[in-house]
């Protein structure tokens, strides 16, 4: 029993990477078969989870992988403790619904093989990086993550909005993952181990070098920047949408962008020993919360209102890191992974039922025609603004007294964030949902299948009750009791009201956008402010590499020295008259020459 318990980490872990190479090599021509393959492989990766959770298994084995003597060496382990465990769970768990949703979504599209393979890839990516023991493991799994992300957002690559928005998501994540790769090998310097245990242990020698841990602490954030989709490097998450639903509930609720938060969490004992690491993280998660929510208020397509959403409340958790609470980190991004996935699925129903129409202004009335989409995505709503007794209502109010007692200017502005959050997804319930149809789509149409409509409905059990210790405290820590003052509950209570309140008063039997506010529905220009950056820039470099390559390299040394000893040849030629009295006379011209150089220089 003891060998079979070990082995199930293992097995986990490895039956979604099985799945797609099973899939792209043998039952590719046969869709059903292989969208069956691998919601059996998550499956069966969920199920292994919960012995795992539930038995408390603590030890997996561990191979020696790379070992090039005491100064590098890299096992091939899996870590399992209370966080990594809880992760599994909850990853594969949100997975298997996600795949199950799925069949459903995707059911008649062409390349329903090569998505489920996709998908399998991508589990597999993300398991890898929540049981990875070490940086490189950690950082390896990090780019497949990347990598099947690209081809996952990309799936309809014959749309140009899908293939810009792929190479958008993979580039910009490049840009944090180098500097991740920085700061691993600065830790690795400095501690001589890419291990995270062994790394926490020898955590004293960065005492006397503050900078030097400051600079390799947030060098490590650069990744979870990227991942995490934290301002400046934001851009790509909107873009994801292009992907299919399923694919922006995976990538945005308990996965790929959960992984930076998880990787920081995972990392706390190197984040939290540098205070000046500790005040830029939060303050980036402040910024990108803020940014976020006003963004939203002004988009129209429903799954990019959902997208800056994702951002924002990724900016809490993010936040909750800087405020050096990584408990209250993760109680956000338990809760997240189950109202966010609920919340997209929710919207993918009404997307696939309206004939693939996402602009709510085309929609409305639709709590007739979608009875329990609208139940769900209400419940996920709840959650969401933090609606008294709701899962959110627990984790992001214990963010926000965090804020409070540790930093009073991050506190107003996580409060104003969360009148934002209440005021933008309660005029998308208006919209969508009640009022008139606005389009001959939402008249007729009716309750998306029951392969779609299970998983939400079991979504909407985490979503409402995932907050209460009875439930929350089975998966990790919670956050400790705040000494917060009456005034903490008040101020949250009271941004909900005023957000909710506000929304209804405003877009109550409007048929379209009363407020435009070009700078938040254009998201502040920071699309365009890159484009220009990229032109002036790379741009600039790519013309004048070209200039220099095509003139100079080129034109003037390659062409010129050829040229050159072309027309020294041509003039050469010139002289081979064939004529016996010129040879002479040039030989005697040649004679004299020389005699007048002897004799004169």
């Amino acid at each position: 029993m003891s060998v079979m318990t070990s082995m199930l980490p293992w097995i986990a872990f490895l039956l979604p990477l099985f799945s797609a190479c099973v899939i792209m090599i043998a039952t590719r021509p046969l869709r059903t078969l292989s969208a069956l393959i691998s919601v059996a492989a998550v499956l069966g990766s969920f199920i292994c989870a919960c012995f795992i959770f539930f038995q408390k298994t603590s030890a997996a084995a561990s191979i020696s992988w790379i070992n090039l003597g005491p100064a590098f060496s890299v096992p091939l382990g899996l870590t399992l403790d209370p966080l990594s465990r809880s992760m599994l769970f909850m990853v594969t768990g949100v997975g298997a619904l996600i795949h199950i949703y799925s069949l459903g979504y995707v059911g008649a599209d062409a390349g329903k093989s090569r998505y489920f393979a996709s998908l399998s890839l991508f589990m597999f990516a993300m398991l890898g990086i929540v049981l990875a023991n070490n940086f490189v493991m950690m950082f390896i799994f990090w780019e497949l993550v990347g990598v099947s992300s690209y081809l996952l957002i990309g799936h309809w690559f014959e749309r140009a909005a899908a293939a810009d928005a792929a190479k958008k998501a993979f580039i910009t994540n490049r840009i944090g993952d180098f500097g991740f790769m920085i700061g691993i090998l600065m830790v690795w310097t400095a501690t001589g181990s890419f291990v995270f245990a062994e790394i926490a242990k020898a955590m004293g020698g960065f005492a006397g070098h503050t900078g030097y841990l400051t600079a390799a602490a947030l060098l490590v954030f650069c990744g979870a920047v990227g991942k995490s989709a934290q301002f400046p490097l934001h851009v790509w998450l909107p873009d994801a949408m292009e992907g299919p639903t399923p694919v922006s509930a995976l990538i945005h609720a308990a996965t790929m962008v959960a992984a930076g938060v998880y990787m920081l969490v995972r990392v706390g004992f190197l984040i939290d020993a540098s205070p000046d690491a500790l005040t830029v993280i939060a303050w980036i998660g402040t910024i990108t919360a803020v940014f976020a929510a006003l963004m939203a208020t002004q988009q129209d397509d429903i799954k990019r209102i959902l997208a800056y959403s994702t951002l924002s409340q990724l900016g809490y958790m993010v936040m909750a890191v800087g405020l050096a609470s990584g408990e209250a980190a993760m109680f956000h991004l338990f809760t997240h992974a189950a109202f966010k996935a609920l919340l997209f699925l929710g919207a993918g129903s009404i997307i696939y039922m309206l004939h693939h129409e996402q602009d709510i202004w085309r929609m409305g009335a639709l709590w007739k025609r979608l009875p329990l989409t609208c139940l769900t995505f209400l419940i996920g709503t709840l959650a969401l603004i933090g609606f008294p007794g709701s899962s959110g209502f627990f984790s992001k109010d214990a963010i926000i007294a965090l804020a409070f007692e540790r930093n009073r200017p991050i506190f107003i502005l996580a409060s104003f964030t969360a009148l934002l959050t209440a005021f933008y997804m309660t005029r998308l319930v208006i919209v969508v949902f009640f009022g008139k149809p606005r389009s001959e789509q939402a008249a007729r149409s009716g309750e998306s299948p029951a392969v779609m409509v299970i998983p939400l409905l079991l979504l909407s059990i985490p979503a409402a009750l995932g907050g209460y210790k009875f439930f929350a405290a089975r998966f990790l820590t919670l956050p400790n009791e705040t000494e917060q003052a009456a005034a903490v509950p008040i101020v949250a209570l009271a941004a909900l009201l005023i957000g909710v309140v506000s929304a209804t008063l405003l877009y109550r039997s409007r048929e379209r956008e009363p407020v435009h506010i070009a700078l938040f529905r254009d998201r502040f220009y920071l699309d365009e402010f890159y484009t220009f950056l990229i032109s002036s820039t790379q741009g600039l470099l790519a013309s004048l590499s070209a200039f220099i390559d095509r003139w100079i390299l080129d034109g003037a040394i390659v062409r010129g020295m050829s040229g050159g000893v072309w027309g020294s040849g041509f003039l050469l030629r010139l002289l081979q008259v064939g004529n016996l009295q010129a040879y002479g006379f040039l030989f005697g011209l040649g004679i004299i020459g020389l005699i007048y150089f002897a004799v004169f220089r």
